[in-house]
């Protein structure tokens, strides 16, 4: 099997101005390679992505490629060759750069509007954007990247979460376009503890600060 470099992409977030830096690391490193620097086009027929080579992105002596400018979500890939003739590793998994831009011209909203969720919430992603079709990614704290919603309803995914709901979010469109991303954070349900103080003349509430997380086995006060 041929080799498959792992890129990685930095920072992970797009802040205004700052650059995107890939790295493409080849398994045994030696002296002779070149590498090979691609954009991944969303591709909703095949349920994958077409590559397309960045501007001076073919053969570079060097591992590393700085994009600057960049102000959307975006996926990247690379492979490398050498010899003559040129002998080429598979190509990288795609990763990712996301950016929280909702002037993109694809956007992703999140239904209720909040960052944080609880286990069982029913949460809605809608894809907006002048496109017809869409498909919502997802990509695991564990690393995993998930290209169907489990429940897709034109351009709406509806979820019930779970921990394991905790990732990034976007939507990639049929004419190849990436969303803005969301980052949504799943907690076990929180309970707030109330005690009844009853006096000679009324009841009254009082609501204690702490928080109560709950897991399956253990109770945490923080």
């Amino acid at each position: 099997d041929k080799p498959r470099p792992v890129l990685t992409v930095s920072p992970s977030w797009l802040s205004p101005g700052a650059s995107v830096t890939l790295n493409c690391e080849v398994e045994h490193p030696s002296a002779g390679w070149s590498f090979y620097w691609y954009k991944a086009v969303p591709d909703l027929s095949e349920k994958s992505s077409s590559y397309e080579l960045l501007p001076d992105g073919s053969g570079t002596a060097q591992d590393s490629y700085i994009i600057h400018g960049q102000t959307h979500t975006a996926g990247y890939v690379c492979r490398a060759g050498r010899g003559d003739p040129e002998y080429h590793t598979d190509h990288s998994q795609s990763e990712f750069v996301w950016s929280a831009d909702v002037h993109s011209a694809a956007s992703l909203t999140v239904s209720p509007d909040r960052v944080q969720h609880f286990t069982s919430d029913s949460v809605s992603l809608t894809c907006e954007g002048n496109f017809t079709e869409w498909r919502v990614r997802k990509f695991s704290e564990d690393g995993r990247l998930y290209s169907d919603c489990r429940r897709m309803t034109g351009s709406t995914c509806n979820i019930n979460t779970s921990k394991s709901d905790t990732a990034v979010y976007w939507c990639e469109s049929g004419s190849g376009e990436f969303s803005s991303a969301v980052n949504i954070t799943v907690q076990s349900m929180l309970l707030y503890i109330f005690f009844l103080h009853l006096t000679k003349s009324n009841w009254k509430t009082q609501t204690v600060t702490q928080s109560l997380y709950v897991t399956s086995q253990t109770f945490y006060l923080t």
